[in-house]
């Protein structure tokens, strides 16, 4: 007995779980599981925000900075999504491989025809808005087929040896979404040209994908609750379009948009914030979940 835990013993150590792998960290589930698909086997990653987590506001907890201590390169979606707690923790890691301007730093609105970039300057009066554009691309399949391929690029700066494998991978990703993208365009068919209500300004990219309209924000600015004459506006524009859904992440307090539908003949959708990748939830996952629950909403 003694001398089969001693070779078992000796052949753990000989094949270490995590042996050569790449340690990735992602700022959002999705990016974590984009990058999970691209790296395959050769990475391990981890995401340090939760689908259900406004990734604007992330607790910088400390398991979230032994994370970082750890990585060989950090995921980020960039335009200041994660300004207010990434910088933070980025600093405490003290890991020179995930610092702004290193080659594990990576950010994935370098490869996104973005939207909504302000015109003139920027103040807080304006609410939250992003200077370099809205961050919300990861909505729109066709923007992370680009984001894939330009991980795979990245992961096999990072690691030479297995750079074809990453190529391949992100190859298979954009198969495998474009596969479904037929059948998800036939679904919401119907949202074409639709007057829709959001609540924050997470949709555009979602609108470019799908061809609906955004016809009015129930937040007056970014970040900012409404206020009763603003949520009487946004009834106003309701009524008068005909809008029939509203949108709005999972994170959000629902209260005000269910009134405006509640009011109206518009319907509150409440969509996922992002891939469920701690419950093995893969991007495909998420979008499917996503037209599936704008389908309800349009049925109703």
């Amino acid at each position: 007995m003694h001398r089969f835990i001693a070779l078992l013993f000796a052949l753990v150590l000989a094949v270490p779980a995590q042996a050569g792998k790449l340690r990735v960290v992602a700022t959002t589930t999705d990016l974590a599981a984009v990058a999970s698909q691209v790296g395959g086997d050769h990475i391990k990653v981890t995401a340090l925000s939760l689908p259900t987590q406004d990734p604007h506001f992330v607790d910088a907890k400390p398991s979230l900075l032994l994370e970082l201590s750890r990585a060989d390169a950090l995921v980020v979606q960039g335009l200041q999504l994660e300004v207010g707690w990434l910088p933070t923790l980025q600093t405490g890691a003290r890991n020179k491989h995930i610092q702004l301007g290193s080659a594990g730093y990576i950010d994935c609105s370098q490869w996104v025809e973005l939207l909504q970039i302000p015109a003139g300057s920027v103040s807080r009066e304006m609410g939250d808005i992003h200077p370099g554009g809205n961050p919300h691309y990861t909505f729109d399949p066709y923007a992370m087929i680009r984001v894939a391929a330009g991980l795979g690029q990245r992961l096999g700066q990072l690691d030479p040896e297995n750079a074809m494998v990453y190529a391949v991978n992100a190859g298979q990703f954009e198969a495998d979404l474009r596969r479904e993208l037929p059948a998800w365009e036939q679904r919401l068919a119907a949202l074409k040209g639709a007057p829709v209500v959001e609540f924050h300004r997470s949709w555009p990219y979602l609108e470019r994908w799908l061809g609906f309209e955004i016809v009015v924000d129930i937040e007056p600015k970014p970040g900012i609750p409404p206020n009763p004459a603003h949520v009487a506006h946004v009834l106003g524009v309701v009524e008068q379009l005909g809008a029939g859904i509203i949108l709005q992440e999972v994170y959000y307090p629902p209260n005000t948009a269910r009134l405006i539908a509640d009011k109206s003949a518009a319907e509150l959708v409440i969509l996922p914030g992002g891939t469920n990748f701690g419950g093995g939830q893969s991007y495909i996952g998420h979008i499917e979940a996503v037209v599936t629950a704008l389908e309800a909403g349009m049925s109703k």
